[in-house]
């Protein structure tokens, strides 16, 4: 009798929780917006000298402010609960002291961006700098004795008060235009009204005022909107700072990036390398013999392959290490004893850490084979390796392992009780034959609460870049795990002038926008139908934005088997495209300009074909935003006068306070409930 009440305790107890776990599984949703904007955003990683702490940048969307609010917390590397450092909802891009007892970061909680100190002993965060033309990009000497940053001046100007004077000027008067004598004239989202980004450095105690090291400089260091916080670093003896800088005068054409070394006391920059492509990211060697940093070799080409090289300080010897890897180099890190760099590369919709030894001696190998990484930092003995981790379905996080690989372990779990309550379904990756037989890769979601047995819509997103790729990585613009959540089997496709598969796979999209790479979106999605039977072939939508959009354009133009299509930041009309400000893109994916290569420009816009007959009839969204000076907006109403031109039903929307991507919380919650609302109509 005991034994048999004993069993069917038991029993009891596992079908309870058999029960508990069902009802677990059926309270979980699928992810909408309202979901995705209260996610927390983690950056900007930066491992303790002694490897015990981790800090880093949490940023929450705040929709009635319609901001981005970010602070700096720290999480133990062994793991527990993670600490908020800072409350003030403008603060980001800790660096730790090298004795770890104090923080640098940047700080807008007094308006322009500043370089703020946080005693770690305890104690409030007092700013280091009050300069009218604020902070950007903060660096600790090794020593500890000094700080390097960079700040947007006037070169001419001598002090902080002349850069002043002139911006209260420039406020008061009524006369707002823009005026240019050169190119590259504006950028992303700003003009470029007379300043550059200059070097300085100044006493971590206070002590002095700032100096700065390229004072006179015609030149951004770094290089603008162009590189980051890597591509400037000290000298082990902090008796210099290496960085990265463009002087061509035709910055407009030109990729080429030269590493310069200048002193701490002062005196002019030496430049050091010399090649006609991009040198950056400059890493010292722990025992002050190298300079490591990656390189494209191929000028006017922003897709080129990064090698990884070294820089002999002594001879002026440079050594290209990784030349038979055919992937491109990122995040450079050296480990304690000098033998060793550490790197990311993407590889196949995934970021491996690779390492390579410091002689040419060796190919890289994977030391992180897991996931799409990024960020990396050693700790000072070389022994922690940080790095932030994520993916389509896990938002990116702090993770850290041994320097071997090995013991890799999630340490923060900022967003652990958002997504317990969803419901997604991991990527399903596969190959097929693309144009001309070349083997290409795809990803597809499938939609939540998933069922055989029925037939579902296909939305295929189409990348930008054109050389970028889909990576199995979580993004906030494009969301793929929202869209299936909709209902749709979602399918994102390398296709050709993809990175991550290597450079030839990449240069095949070269004066070839709507070639290659429009035969492989369509021969995925017809393999995709027959692979998978759930999919409803007669219910279709495509998407992208940038050169994504450009494809949506391409494809508007050129097939008729979609219900649907949505074109963001689009590429439409080739010729106009000149007015971008990177015309190094347009030259060298063109080959050449539109008096040089008119065929080139003619072949490969879709305006081109907007008048032969029976081409344009699909439902089209437009967006754009009018701030976006990569992509100018006018290509999205010239697009979209067509559409409407010809009857084609269509939808424009322009954001005036946004560039080539949506930021503001609002503003996004309006473009995916647009966006979903136009598939909505038309494809279900």
């Amino acid at each position: 009798m005991k034994v048999f009440l004993r069993c069917e305790f038991v029993i009891a107890l596992l079908l309870g929780c058999a029960f508990l776990v069902s009802a677990h599984e059926a309270a979980k949703h699928p992810i909408a917006f309202d979901d995705l904007i209260k996610l927390h955003r983690i950056a900007e990683p930066q491992v303790s000298p002694d490897g015990r702490w981790v800090a880093y940048t949490m940023t929450t969307p705040d929709m009635e402010a319609n901001r981005n609010a970010s602070n700096v917390w720290m999480v133990s590397t062994t793991g527990g609960a993670e600490l908020q450092l800072t409350q003030s909802g403008h603060d980001s891009s800790p660096v730790w002291s090298p004795d770890g007892k104090t923080l640098a970061f940047l700080s807008s909680r007094g308006g322009d961006s500043q370089v703020y100190l946080l005693p770690m002993e305890g104690g409030e965060a007092h700013a280091l700098t009050k300069l009218s033309t604020g902070a950007d990009i903060v660096k600790w000497s090794p020593d500890g004795k000094t700080i390097a940053f960079t700040s947007s001046v006037y070169p001419d100007c001598k002090d902080d008060d002349c850069n002043g004077k002139r911006d209260a000027e420039k406020e008061k008067s009524k006369v707002k235009a823009h005026v240019a004598e050169h190119l590259l004239y504006r950028h992303w989202t700003h003009w470029n009204d007379g300043k550059r980004s200059h070097l300085f450095v100044v006493p971590a105690d206070g002590s002095a005022a700032p100096r700065d090291l390229t004072a006179g400089a015609n030149y951004d260091v770094p290089p603008d909107e162009r590189s980051g916080p890597g591509d400037l670093n000290f000298s082990p003896d902090g008796k210099e700072i290496c960085f990265t800088a463009v002087t061509d005068k035709m910055e407009a054409i030109s990729t080429n990036g030269d590493l310069f070394i200048v002193p701490l006391a002062g005196g002019e920059a030496k430049r050091i390398t010399t090649q006609p492509g991009f040198d950056g990211d400059p890493v010292y060697s722990p025992d002050g013999k190298f300079i490591a940093y990656h390189a494209q070799l191929t000028a006017e080409y922003e897709a080129d392959r990064w090698r990884v090289m070294l820089y002999d300080r002594q001879t002026g010897k440079i050594q290209n290490l990784s030349e038979t890897f055919d992937r491109s180099a990122d995040g450079l890190a050296w480990s304690p004893d000098s033998k060793t760099i550490y790197f990311t590369a993407e590889n196949e919709t995934l970021q491996p850490v690779y390492s390579i030894p410091a002689c040419s001696c060796g190919l890289p190998t994977k030391v992180i084979t897991e996931g799409f990484n990024s960020a990396i930092s050693f700790s000072g003995d070389g022994k922690t390796l940080v790095f932030e981790r994520t993916s389509l379905t896990m938002p990116a996080e702090v993770f850290a392992a041994a320097s071997d690989g090995s013991n890799v372990r999630q340490l923060t779990h900022q967003n652990d009780s958002i997504l317990a309550a969803l419901e997604m379904n991991a990527p399903e990756t596969f190959w097929f034959d693309g144009a001309e037989g070349t083997k290409v890769q795809a990803m597809l979601i499938r939609p939540p609460k998933f069922d055989a047995t029925k037939k579902y819509p296909l939305l295929v997103l189409l990348h930008g870049g054109p050389q970028t790729m889909w990576s199995n990585a979580w993004g906030y613009r494009w969301n793929a795990q929202v869209f299936s959540a909709a209902g749709y089997v979602t399918l994102m496709i390398n296709r050709r002038g993809s990175t991550g598969y290597g450079q030839n796979f990449t240069d095949e999209i070269t004066n070839d926008w709507g070639g290659k790479a429009y035969r492989d979106v369509m021969d995925g999605v017809d393999y995709t139908l027959k692979k998978y039977s759930f999919i409803d072939g007669t219910h279709m939508a495509a998407a992208g934005g940038s050169y994504g959009g450009y494809m949506a354009d391409w494809i508007a133009t050129h097939t008729g088997r979609f219900k649907a299509i949505v074109s963001y930041a689009s590429v439409y009309d080739k010729v106009a495209m000149y007015a971008t400000e990177e015309l190094w893109f347009e030259e060298h994916d063109m080959q050449g300009t539109p008096w040089s290569n008119p065929e080139s420009y003619k072949k490969w816009a879709p305006v081109t074909y907007a008048g032969e007959l029976g081409k344009f009839k699909t439902p089209t969204l437009v967006i754009a935003g009018e701030r976006d000076y990569r992509v100018p907006y006018t290509q999205s109403v010239e697009f979209f006068s067509a559409l409407q031109r010809q009857g084609v039903p269509s939808k424009l929307v322009v954001f005036p306070d946004e560039g080539h991507w949506v930021l503001k919380p609002q503003n996004a919650q309006f473009w995916y409930k647009t966006f979903l609302d136009w598939l909505a109509t038309y494809v279900k």
